[in-house]
């Protein structure tokens, strides 16, 4: 009887050790993962709910002005195409082609990227040849294998004989005595677009929902950062930010198998310090925007993911860091609310 006596404190001593060993390790589990997300947020940020611009104040008159442009194919010179052709808000913001056809059926030389979240972007193009949304809004417009308008006056003769469009600029833009202008159009489109800012799963991560992230997420996540993908794809666009050559380490059409050169930003500016310079892409919603690179060219995730870590950073990435990686890149997925992806009634 002794002995049994005795072997009980020993038994729940023994009980408690094990207790207090699992729970040191699960605290330092969640010590890690909360030392994770605060890098994460010091990294990317907080994505905004608007993205605002003082030149352009947006109004929902303003928006619901640049909703219907947006829509609409009276803008191009057929009324074939709308923005919205080539910019599917309700896949993602992008058409899934290498590169889009335009108002005669031409093909353009450079992947259509998605217009969600670019509001934030610090340029617009891939060459980042505009500095903002509001600018860009006019270039295809006029581009002769794009929407293939000949000039802003025609632009605006055509929408001045819509009597519907004459209420809407007019309450856009109130006081201006002459609203409907081509620069109006631009900051009526411009003013939707920096609406379009839907939140992903990895921004109630960012806010501190640790769970938002399951546990393959986040150890993709740590690989990003680890790996050095956060050189250039940082802020709340995941990218967006800066110029960076593609590629840094080879050439990049021998990984992408480019059919075409493009030769990038320098075919802008002629600035031999601009070749092969280009804007780094947002990574938001990446899993729905394929094909990738500026022509379209790959249209496997993994197989970019793989192509960016050999080109950028000289390191080649197993499969089963690439799949992390792009679980990581899953939680970026946001879609646009349906009200914003569906025309509204074009006016007559």
């Amino acid at each position: 009887m002794k002995r049994v006596l005795l072997l009980i404190p020993v038994l729940a001593l023994l009980a408690s050790c094990g207790t207090n060993q699992t729970n040191g390790e699960d605290q330092q589990t969640d010590t890690l993962a909360i030392q994770l997300q605060e890098k994460a947020q010091k990294v990317f940020g907080t994505l905004p709910d608007t993205a605002h611009n003082p030149n352009n104040p947006i109004t929902a008159e303003k928006v619901l002005l640049g909703k219907t442009l947006y829509f609409d194919v009276r803008l191009s010179k057929g009324e074939t195409q709308s923005c919205n052709t080539c910019h599917n808000l309700s896949t993602f913001g992008v058409d899934n082609l290498p590169t889009s056809p335009g108002d005669d059926g031409t093909l353009g030389t450079r992947n259509s990227p998605t217009v969600i979240h670019s509001g934030i972007q610090f340029s617009q193009f891939w060459d980042g040849r505009n500095k903002d949304v509001e600018e860009q809004a006019g270039g295809p417009v006029l581009n002769p294998v794009e929407m293939g308008m000949p000039d802003e006056a025609f632009v605006i003769d055509r929408l001045s004989k819509i009597e519907g469009y004459k209420t809407l600029f007019a309450a856009a833009f109130p006081g201006e005595e002459n609203p409907m202008t081509y620069e109006n159009v631009k900051k009526a489109i411009g003013a939707f677009e920096r609406t379009l800012m839907p939140k992903a799963a990895f921004d109630h991560y960012l806010a501190g929902d640790l769970a938002s992230l399951d546990s393959n997420q986040q150890e993709g996540l740590k690989l990003f950062m680890d790996k050095g993908c956060i050189t250039c794809h940082t802020g709340p666009g995941i990218g967006g930010g800066m110029f960076q050559k593609f590629a840094l380490y080879g050439n990049y059409w021998d990984y992408t198998k480019s059919t075409t050169i493009d030769s990038g930003r320098y075919a802008e500016t002629k600035n031999p310090a601009d070749m092969f310079i280009w804007k780094v892409s947002m990574l938001r919603n990446i899993t729905e925007t394929g094909p990738y690179f500026h022509d379209g060219s790959v249209k496997d995730l993994g197989e970019a993911v793989k192509i960016m870590a050999k080109t950028e950073l000289n390191q080649e990435l197993s499969d089963d860091e690439t799949a992390k990686i792009i679980a990581f890149l899953g939680s970026l997925k946001s879609p646009v609310t349906t009200e914003q992806a569906t025309a509204p009634t074009m006016p007559q």
